[in-house]
Parts: structure tokens; sequence; C-alpha cells
């Protein structure tokens, strides 16, 4: 699987100086490189640069230099361009300087902010857009206060801005925003992505992210652990169909899940396997919800198993029949809507451990290994919690896991030998070998019930195609949330609901597959 790498803002730095010294290309080169793009994209998103107003404000290190550069080829362009330096020109050093005293060649001046900002304050206000270059990739907790109050000017004077590299006062390791952070339309950053650019907050102050490539060679950019999925790399791993295929050799996806009240998430999960492309999709459910599951589903075949009666939710009883139908499938799809009872459980953790095909495990069949999660240990797994439930399975509080979710989904892939998928804003996937990749797809609509069960059935559709257990994480994961975004695009945010979602996922597949 071939991804683009996602990276701290220690990593990118490290990068660039691999490139300085190993590759032979200046500083001042990548600097001015990186300000060109920055023009590019405004010249883009702006249609045009002539008599365009921009405010561009610079801080004293490399993220300066890289607006120098943006400014002085704005105004060359045709833009009336002001500078703003929030510090004393003394300050200025290194790559940075040389693109300052270039821009002063060129008949532009860096206007020192003082305490008084009357003089940014007229620029703001009649500039078309301001572009952000105070503060880049190594910052660390919330601006010094005269900074702080800047941004918050900045913020404050409703004019679009172009954030270089990424907003000032946001943590490119984490996404965090400890102080003031500036509010982009469009962050332009350099090379490669920044982690803290993927997660909330912080995706939500960086507007559009542009990454645009400054010309690093990929000597200096190989490594690392995290990476972005992309649809690019996703349509290498979609299955693909011979002209001869028929169902039985597009793959036989089984779903066990259901319960009373809960068979809405046993038919998501069914139907979006098929929506997947499985050839063949057998849910297996109580006994008792049968014909109601047979009512919902037209195409999957039903199969009812032993239930404890009262409570009308799977039973012990169900294991052998289970392990038969698995006989002749490609997959196992395990814990949709099954309840907590505890012969539920119990039914799960035995299935988990006799089942030798590739299963994917939610919902409730993850609670069922809450305080026992060893069981899971070198089973061929796909795990798919939220947070929530994956801090039941560990042993953790929520408010950890989303403190460090990319660490929290390594540590647990590494340690049990499986694939984990983290549901979130973003998704994260952690494979077996340490890798972590952050999904870029989906939108705050999908937070709706019975989303996760779709997510199921879709890697399970795609697990009984073929595709191993981490590529069908990868690929489903992205795929589930492309479905979600063109839900969204037809319906809106407010109602959409899981089985939009899952009636999207052939669309989403078709715009991946054309790299649309």
């Amino acid at each position: 699987m071939e991804f683009p790498r996602l990276v701290t803002g220690r990593e990118m730095a490290q990068i660039d100086q691999r490139a300085i010294r190993e590759c032979g290309i200046p500083g001042a080169e990548l600097m001015g490189r990186a300000g060109a793009r920055v023009v590019e994209a405004i010249h883009q998103r702006w249609e045009g640069l002539e008599d365009l107003e921009v405010a561009v404000v610079c801080g004293k290190g490399n993220n300066g230099g890289d607006g120098f550069v943006a400014g002085r080829l704005l105004r060359q362009a045709g833009a009336r361009v002001r500078v703003f330096l929030a510090a004393q020109r003394s300050a200025v050093q290194g790559e940075a300087l040389h693109h300052l005293e270039q821009m002063e060649e060129a008949g532009l001046q860096a206007i020192p902010l003082s305490e008084d900002l009357s003089v940014l304050n007229a620029a703001l206000a009649q500039a078309d857009l301001v572009v952000d270059a105070l503060l880049g990739t190594g910052t660390r907790g919330a601006p010094r206060p005269e900074l702080g109050r800047l941004i918050e000017q900045l913020n404050q004077a409703g004019r679009p801005v172009v954030a270089v590299d990424l907003p000032s006062g946001l943590e490119a390791d984490t996404g965090q925003v400890p102080g003031a952070c500036v509010r982009a339309a469009l962050t332009v950053t350099f090379g490669l992505p920044k982690i803290g650019q993927l997660f909330y907050p912080g995706k939500g102050f960086c507007g559009t992210l542009e990454v645009a490539d400054i010309g690093l060679p990929p000597a200096a950019t190989q490594g690392g652990t995290t990476f972005l999925l992309t649809g690019e790399g996703v349509a290498g791993l979609l299955p693909r169909r011979p002209g001869d295929a028929h169902k039985g050799s597009c793959g036989l996806a089984v779903v066990v899940a259901g319960s009373a009240g809960m068979t809405g998430a046993a038919a998501l999960a069914a139907d979006s396997a098929l929506l997947a492309g499985a050839g063949k999709v057998i849910l297996g459910a109580p006994a008792s919800l049968n014909d109601i599951l047979e009512a919902k589903l037209t195409e999957v075949m039903t199969r009812p198993l032993p239930e404890v009666r009262k409570r009308r939710c799977l039973s012990r009883r169900a294991l052998g029949e289970v392990l038969s139908l698995l006989e002749g499938a490609d997959c196992l799809a395990l814990g949709p809507g099954l309840g907590r009872y505890r012969e539920t459980a119990e039914l799960v953790r035995r299935l988990v451990q006799r089942a030798e095909l590739p299963m994917v495990l939610d919902a409730d069949g993850l609670n069922a290994f809450a305080g026992c999660a060893g069981l899971l240990r070198g089973r061929p797994l796909v795990l798919t919690p939220h947070a929530g439930e994956f801090a039941r399975l560990t042993g953790t509080e929520v408010r950890a896991v989303l403190a460090d979710p990319l660490g929290a989904a390594r540590r647990f892939a590494l340690e049990h030998g499986l694939t984990l998928v983290l549901k979130g804003a973003p998704a994260v996937v952690a494979l077996t070998d340490g890798r972590t990749l952050v999904n870029p797809t989906g939108n705050p609509g999908m937070a709706t019930a019975g989303s996760g069960d779709v997510l199921t059935g879709l890697i399970a559709g795609l697990m009984a195609q073929g595709l191993r257990g981490e590529e069908a994480a990868c690929a489903g994961v992205y795929l589930h949330g492309a479905a979600g975004d063109l839900a969204r695009k037809h319906r809106g945010e407010w109602g959409l609901k899981a089985g939009d979602i899952s009636q999207a996922i052939p669309e989403a597949f078709l715009a991946v597959a054309s790299g649309s």
C-alpha cells in the first residue's frame, strides 16, 4: 500500500535539512519555492492577482521568510501589497533575512509592528485578503501575548486569510490550539501534510488544505510511521472483477448481528457488505427476528439462530450453527446490535477463538472483550471501535484515547497483532507493523446512529472479495467517508441517515476508481 507521509513539525524540519545537506538544495531556494507556491494558490483561488489588495503579516523566522517571498512575487504580479513584520528587522536572520533583503531591493518595505496596531488595522480594512506568515511548524504552546493579540486582530478583521504552511497558533504535531490561532480560509502547506492539520480542533482552523510540491527529493521524504489515506492509494486496492465473474467468485460474507430493538444495525451491516461488492451475504440473527429481517432485506440471505427466548438475543447454542455457516465463507462480521447479555458475550468470545477466517469485530462484539482484550491477540481481526468502545476494551478513559488517538491505536495494534480502526474525526487505521494511517474523508453529518454498522459491512464486503484485513480497513474507512461526503452533497448534513451513507457506497467506489 502506497500512501503519502503525514509528519510532525520536527519530522518536517528533518526532511528540510536532509534536502539541504544530503541532496544539495539551498535552504533559500526551498524558501523561494514555498513562497511561490503560496502565490500560485492565491492566483488560482482568487482568479488573478492584478489589483488585488493584500496584507502580508510576517514573523521573524522561516515562516516569515516564506511571507517575504510571497509579498515580493505578489507585487511583481500586479497586486497592491503591504508587508508587516511582527519583530524588529534586526531579529530576522538566515534565509529569511536573504528574502527580506530581496523584497526590499524590489522596492517593498516591511513595516515593523508596535503595540499600536492602527496602521495594520487600516491595511486590513482595505485588504481583499491577508497572508499569515507569523508562526511555523515549530510552534509549541500558546503564542506570546503580543502575538496572540495580533492573531486576534487578524481574525476580527473579517478578511479571508491564507495561512503559510499552517495557521499561526496551531500545533503541527497534535492539532491542539492552546491559545490564539488564525482562522484560515486556505492553508498552503509545503511538501507533506502535517498531523495537526488532520485532527480537530486544528483541522477546523485550516480551511481548505492544499499540499504544495516544493520539489523535495524522494530520498529526503522516505521513512515515517504515519500516513495519509488518499483516493489514489485506495483506488489501487479496489477489487477487480474478471469478465467471467459470478456470485460465487465474488466472495461470501457472513454477518452475525442483531437483537430485539437492534434489527437496524444488523440490516445496515449486511446490506452494506453487498453494496461493497460481496457476491453473497448471509445474515445470522436471533430466530424470532428472522421474519423482520427478511422483510427489511431482499438480496441478503438470512439464517435464524438459537436465541435466549425472553431476551431475543443469541445464545451459546448458536455456536455450532455459526461455525457451520463459516465453512464456506470468506469472512465474518460480528457484533452490530448483538446486545450485551452475558450469554451472547460468551458466544462472541468463543466464535473469535474458534473461527479461522478473517473477521471484523464491532460494537457489542468488542464489548464482549472488555477486561479481557488479551483474548484477541493474534487473531485474524479488524477491530472498529469508537473512542468509548476502545476505552472500555482497554480499561482506559475516553479522554486519554482522544488525547493521543494515533499513539493509542498504534500501541494496541502492535501489542495484539491485529488491525485496528479507531473511529472518529478523523478515523485512524493502525496496522500490525506499527504504521498508522489517517483518513481525510467524512463529515459531521455522519455522526448518526448506524454509521458504524455501515462501515463494518463495507469492510467485510471488501474482505469477502479477497482483500487482506489491513487493505480492507484502509479502503473501507476511506470509502465510508467518501460515501458520507457524497450523501451530504445530495441531502445535506442535518437529515443524513446511515442508510443514506450505505446507498452512496457504489457511487463512492466509482468516484475513487475514476479519480474524481
